[in-house]
């Protein structure tokens, strides 16, 4: 059996010390702390991507940590050894301390990674968080052609993306494309790749939508057909070989059509978590759709390094002692750490259950069929994201 954290003896260290926590002699030093933690700033955004990973059930403004919280939560991460930040979202820009938070995240020694949309930058705005000492920017796209582009985010934005790109390379910024795709654009997929090369970006990643949060609301709008994931798994490989030492290009395959489950987050409380808008401290940022878990929060009398080696959520799931069978007896259970267990949740009703995209489920079959179904006759309008809990879209949308 895999060690989990839920093996430890009782700990001692003053909760608040995250260093004396590290420092501590248990099977949690198995897991150390994550290289790098997704920082989730807001939930506000001007788009309203119907593929978005933020829950349904988004974080007003009011609920928001501090610039001085936040300060805070950078300072502490700095001390227990993580090297890398990613400031997201919902839109990071729209917090008016985005640059105070990165200069923070600079004069710690951070690198720091902001992951936009774009839309709200001007090239000083820009220039102002490349000079806070910002090292990488990650631009979203949902197509190469505006018209497609602006229906997918609600919003008339993918001119401004371009030239935010363009701003980005002319400020020395590495730049990721990040393309999310699914049923309404994968055709334009060779058109991202050569977006991609034009805009002079070093990598893009060609996520296929995961379906989590407004993701799984909008499933039957989104989920592509096996014939189309064929086609843009030849596609990634056939430019993977072209564009070779030109761009980097990372390919995120559905789990639906899978045989076997994703080693999702590189294993629940193993190597990831990330903070929300209002704090609280996240194996994966699709985990508060787990109801059955309650999460601890940076506004609490506990560090984060307690956080992450001692509370309930991260200790539930962590390596193999929890599996049941199949996965206790698999062979894979190593590799993949049982999959993911938001979408074990979201698709059978328990975290614990067997990942439905593992072929040993017995539930494969089912999310195989629903795939197929919705696929072939699901509907292609979207439900915008918003705080309203969403917004059917017209049936002919003018933007």
């Amino acid at each position: 059996m895999s060690p989990t954290l839920l093996d430890t003896s009782p700990v001692f260290a003053d909760p608040t010390d995250g260093l004396a926590i590290l420092e501590q002699k248990s099977v949690a030093e198995s897991y150390g702390i994550p290289l790098a933690v997704l920082l989730e700033l807001t939930h506000r955004c001007p788009l309203q991507c119907g593929y978005c990973s933020n829950p349904v059930e988004m974080e007003r403004a009011g609920n928001e940590l501090t610039t001085d919280e936040w300060k805070k939560v950078l300072t502490e991460l700095a001390e227990i050894g993580v090297l890398q930040v990613h400031f997201s979202g919902g839109e990071p820009t729209v917090r008016k301390d985005l640059a105070e938070l990165i200069r923070h995240a600079t004069e710690l020694g951070l690198y720091s990674n902001l992951i936009t949309s774009a839309v709200l930058l001007s090239r000083d705005k820009l220039e102002a968080l490349a000079d806070a000492g910002l090292c990488h920017i990650q631009i979203s796209f949902q197509g190469n052609e505006p018209e497609l582009a602006n229906r997918i985010a609600g919003f008339k934005g993918h001119s401004k993306k371009l030239e935010a790109a363009g701003w980005a390379r002319e400020l020395g910024l590495p730049l990721t494309v990040n393309a999310v795709m699914h049923r309404q654009n994968l055709h334009q997929l060779p058109g991202m790749i050569d977006m991609a090369v034009a805009l002079d970006a070093d990598r893009i990643e060609v996520a296929n939508v995961q379906y989590y949060g407004w993701a799984l609301k909008n499933r039957a709008a989104l989920m592509p057909t096996i014939a189309q994931i064929d086609e843009a798994t030849r596609i990634v490989e056939e430019a993977t070989a072209r564009l070779r030492g030109i761009l980097d290009i990372d390919y995120v395959v559905p789990d639906y059509y899978a045989d076997r489950p994703k080693k999702c987050m590189g294993g629940w409380g193993r190597q990831f978590f990330n903070i929300t808008p209002a704090g609280k401290v996240l194996p994966c940022h699709a985990a508060e759709t787990i109801t059955e878990l309650d999460f601890e929060s940076v506004r609490s009398n506990h560090s984060i390094a307690w956080i992450w080696q001692n509370s309930d959520a991260f200790n539930r799931y962590r390596g193999t002692g929890w599996m049941p069978e199949p996965c206790q007896s698999c062979a894979f259970k190593e590799l993949d750490f049982g999959g993911c267990r938001c979408q074990a949740f979201a698709l059978t009703g328990s975290a614990a259950n067997t990942d439905p995209a593992c072929s040993l489920s017995p539930r494969h079959h089912e999310i195989f069929r629903t795939a197929e179904q919705e696929s072939a006759t699901g509907t292609n309008r979207y439900i915008y994201r918003n705080f309203a809990g969403g917004t059917l879209e017209p049936e002919q949308q003018e933007l």
